[in-house]
């Protein structure tokens, strides 16, 4: 690092279009979302002004006061005092704030004013305060506030310029606002001077959210836009994993035809292709399903499912913060852990913490597409309904279900105490952007496909190489299998799971699952020798060696069973003790057995 580039720090309530502004100063690829708990630990970036200064920039977590209340919270408050560990006080401050919304920003602005730091302010989406005919006057809003103040717009190409050439400009002294006696007629006299809001501004808002947070319309349409959502995973994303799956198919065999036969030829044949390749399949359906979770973050409607969510969270021991991190879980329970550093409570917090990994991370969705696809007949339901996403959105409510419950028992268990009230800026409608969407697309597959040729490369390759050596004995009548080291693990470990339906290949496959749950299904094609990693084949296989009452009891197991190592390890940097790590596991490995096991008795005999 530089010491003489300049230091900024960008602070700001969430909402306000701050981490978009870091991305369009830096290029940095940050995720952009309309709530609050996005950005947890700070982010940094460098770019240069346009008279060549260098400039390093820190995206802080958005905070609605300087009086910390969470662990994000307080990154920004001590980041802003010099107090962050390894992190030398900014030299100036890039105060963003929201020009639609202009009141409830100003409150943190007044206060960031008060500290001895130069500032200046980013009037962010001033384009679309335009739009609903709001006026503010930029220069007496500036003689108020004794600090410069720019229009951006974070999302546009050349939406921050004004911000990069006032950084070339020599400041003006600057001197922290006095203590007002009333902070209240401060803040309503600074808007009477500067700002001239239409009665019409929220009114298409207005009208929107008189139906999407109605205390019944309200929870049917957000049931109908989740249920949808699933609908879509297989009506989009099947016929686009079809494709792959042929494709892969077809350079499989084109790639090894020229081979001889050996282990070699083999270990592409089975291991990347039969292996690999039938994971790459799903990466569709598991976009799809991202797809329409980022239209919901762009759009604003996130925010309100949480608010129209928080009595019920709170009535079974969660907190209306926890919504987000929960959400989260969805993509992955490593980001929704650490994300629960917004909920104040400790308590609160571990309970969110405990619960998170239920939510139905993307990593299941390969093993619930396969056993779906494989044992659910496609046909539809009520006339214009799927089955298969039918099934597949009653295991992710089943994993919300049993969330909540284990809440609710932890609510019992704990100590009565005051549950903080949520506060949460419900934002302005918004079409999506397609450039973000497509940002946000492309960070998901990449990460996918990192995750496919880093931790999963290696265990398709060993499970592989035990599932082919030591080979048949000279004289051996039974298949190949039965004599590798992979059968005789699986014969070893089956007992344990022989009440759940499971056969020694499925007893395997949990193994490598529990690095990374997609490479259940590697293992799995592997295992089966399913060549070419041919979809549709492996379902086939899986649908002639095991039963109905098992596939069940599989998802089921994968619904609840205990989550990635990753998260174990990240339950433990974030709580710091062993204990909640093994309780974590514990309960999940419990619950998960007697789900299963009852999902296999139940199918067994009404099947």
């Amino acid at each position: 690092m530089a010491d003489h580039a300049l230091r900024l720090a960008l602070v700001g309530n969430p909402n306000c279009g701050k981490t978009a502004l870091f991305n369009q100063l830096t290029g940095g690829r940050q995720k952009v979302a309309n709530y609050a708990g996005v950005t947890v630990d700070r982010k940094e970036g460098f770019f240069a002004t346009p008279a060549g200064r260098r400039a390093r920039i820190l995206d802080l977590p958005g905070t609605y006061s300087l009086t910390a209340a969470s662990a994000d919270e307080k990154i920004t408050q001590d980041v802003l005092q010099g107090r962050y560990p390894r992190e030398v006080r900014p030299d100036l401050v890039v105060m963003v704030v929201d020009a639609t919304n202009l009141r409830l920003h100003l409150r943190l602005l007044l206060e960031m004013r008060r500290l001895d730091l130069p500032m200046v302010v980013a009037l962010n989406l001033s384009d679309q305060a335009r739009r609903r005919g709001i006026d503010i006057d930029v220069s007496r809003l500036a003689r108020h506030l004794g600090v410069p103040v720019v229009e951006t717009v974070a999302v546009r190409r050349q939406g921050a310029r004004a911000l990069r050439e006032l950084l070339d400009q020599p400041l003006a002294p600057q001197s922290p606002l006095p203590r007002a006696a009333d902070p209240q007629a401060e803040l309503r006299q600074i808007l009477a001077d500067t700002v001239r809001t239409p009665a019409s501004a929220t009114a298409t808002d207005d009208r929107i959210d008189r139906w999407t947070l109605h205390p019944v319309f309200g929870p049917l349409i957000l049931a109908l836009i989740m249920f949808l959502t699933f609908q879509a995973v297989y009506a989009i994303g099947k016929p686009l994993t079809d494709a792959i799956v042929d494709g892969i198919g077809g350079l499989g065999a084109w790639s090894t035809a020229a081979l001889g036969d050996g282990p070699f030829k083999a270990m592409l044949r089975e291991g990347l292709f039969g292996g690999l390749g039938t994971v790459l399949g799903f990466l569709p359906q598991i976009l799809v399903l991202f797809l329409f979770i980022l239209v919901l973050e762009e759009s604003g409607y996130l925010p309100r499912a949480a608010f129209l969510l928080d009595q019920a969270m709170v009535a079974v021991g969660l907190t209306g913060r926890a919504f987000i991190p929960l959400l989260s879980s969805f993509a992955c329970a490593i980001p929704s852990i650490v994300g629960t550093r917004s909920i104040p409570d400790r308590r609160d917090r571990l309970v969110t913490i405990l619960v998170a990994p239920l939510m139905t991370c993307s990593a299941r969705l390969p093993v619930y597409a396969l056993l779906i696809g494989a044992f659910v007949p496609d046909v539809p339901v009520l006339g214009i309904f799927n089955l298969q996403g039918a099934v597949l959105f009653a295991l992710y409510a089943g994993g919300i279900l049993a969330a909540l419950g284990v809440a609710y028992i932890g609510k019992r268990l704990r100590p009565a105490g005051q549950t903080a009230a949520l506060l949460m800026e419900l934002p302005a409608y918004r079409l999506p952007r397609w450039r973000d969407l497509g940002i946000g697309l492309w960070e998901r597959g990449w990460l996918f496909l990192k995750k496919l040729t880093g931790v999963m490369l290696a265990l398709t390759v060993l499970m592989w190489f035990i599932a082919t050596f030591p080979g048949a004995p000279a004289g051996a009548t039974g298949p190949a299998i039965e004599y590798s080291f992979a059968n005789m693990l699986g014969q070893w470990m089956q007992p344990l799971f022989a009440p759940l339906g499971f056969n020694w290949q499925i007893t395997l496959a949990l193994i490598p699952a529990f690095a990374a749950r997609e490479s259940a299904v590697a293992t799995l094609a592997t295992i089966y020798s399913v060549a070419e990693g041919q979809e549709a084949a492996l379902g086939n296989v899986l649908a002639g060696n095991f039963p109905l009452a098992s596939a069940l009891s599989l998802m089921v197991w994968f619904a609840f069973a205990p989550q990635c190592m990753s998260t174990l390890a990240i339950i433990k940097r974030e709580t710091g003790d062993w204990r909640n790590v093994a309780l974590s596991f514990g309960y999940m490995f419990a619950l998960a057995y007697a789900a299963s096991f009852v999902t296999y008795r139940l199918a067994g005999w009404l099947l």
